[in-house]
């Protein structure tokens, strides 16, 4: 059977055999897959189904077909588009409301540590512009699954907020004028909305930079255990930093709805 190999995949690499994901599994997988059928039971189609593993213990997924970032530079002109933007927002949501009752198996494990509890959902934890699957402008929805755990809503949908609006500081440096925070804000209460968001959005706010430090922190840390793909992410480790303190410093009316 041939492999073909699929574009990112920066820590567990991911091939297609005759239209099946095959890749690398780890000691969470099987809760993730847990998960995914739990979505599937659910009806929801806008993430990959778990197929189990092959007989070389990689785990398989069905593919999302569609168009995806990749390692294009500019990005798709979809990437900054108010309408996938709020498309983005109603399927965060849609998943923190189908995931909020799931139940994972005894042997719960995630990527990112924890366990289910009350008041938690299971986010996707890096529904990013990187592993959105889009066809044309209609979001297919998200693959690389791998991260995903429990956390409340707001954590998961902070990641989201930072690559998508963009809160992320600019990679160049150059500081925002007046204008681009004023689109940033306007972009930002536009994915809230489409997201339903009925909590105080000052104090979203702040969860905002914490997500950025701790996202920092992780990459960090496995980077000082050796893990070559952290290593590769030490300049996103750096801008996530960067944006915790730019995003601590936005006035309170960049907040107000």
């Amino acid at each position: 059977m041939r492999e073909v190999a699929l574009p990112g995949g920066n820590t567990t690499g991911a091939v297609l055999i005759d239209g099946v994901v095959h890749k690398r599994a780890s000691p969470w997988t099987a809760t993730v897959h847990a998960l995914l059928r739990h979505l599937e039971d659910a009806g929801f189609d806008a993430a990959p189904r778990a197929l189990g593993f092959d007989d070389q213990g990689r785990e398989m997924l069905t593919y999302l077909p569609g168009e995806t970032i990749g390692d294009r530079d500019p990005w798709p002109d979809w990437a900054a588009a108010d309408s996938m933007l709020a498309q983005v927002g109603r399927w965060l949501r849609r998943v923190h409301d189908l995931t909020a009752d799931f139940t994972p198996p005894q042997d719960e494990r995630w990527f990112i540590g924890g366990t289910m509890g009350p008041g938690l959902v299971v986010g996707h934890q890096d529904a990013s512009p990187f592993n959105a699957v889009v066809d044309g402008d209609r979001l297919i929805g998200f693959c690389d699954w791998d991260i995903a755990g429990p956390s409340s809503p707001d954590w998961d949908l902070a990641f989201s907020a930072l690559t998508w609006v963009p809160l992320a500081s600019p990679r160049d440096g150059v500081p925002l004028s007046d204008d681009d925070l004023r689109e940033r804000s306007r972009r930002l209460h536009l994915l809230l909305d489409a997201y339903g968001y009925d909590g105080d959005r000052g104090v979203f706010g702040a969860v905002v930079p914490q997500r950025a430090r701790r996202q920092a922190g992780v990459i960090r840390r496995m980077a000082d255990a050796g893990d070559a793909a952290s290593i590769a992410l030490l300049p996103v480790a750096e801008l996530l930093e960067r944006s915790a303190i730019d995003v601590r410093a936005l006035p309170d009316a960049f907040w107000v709805h």
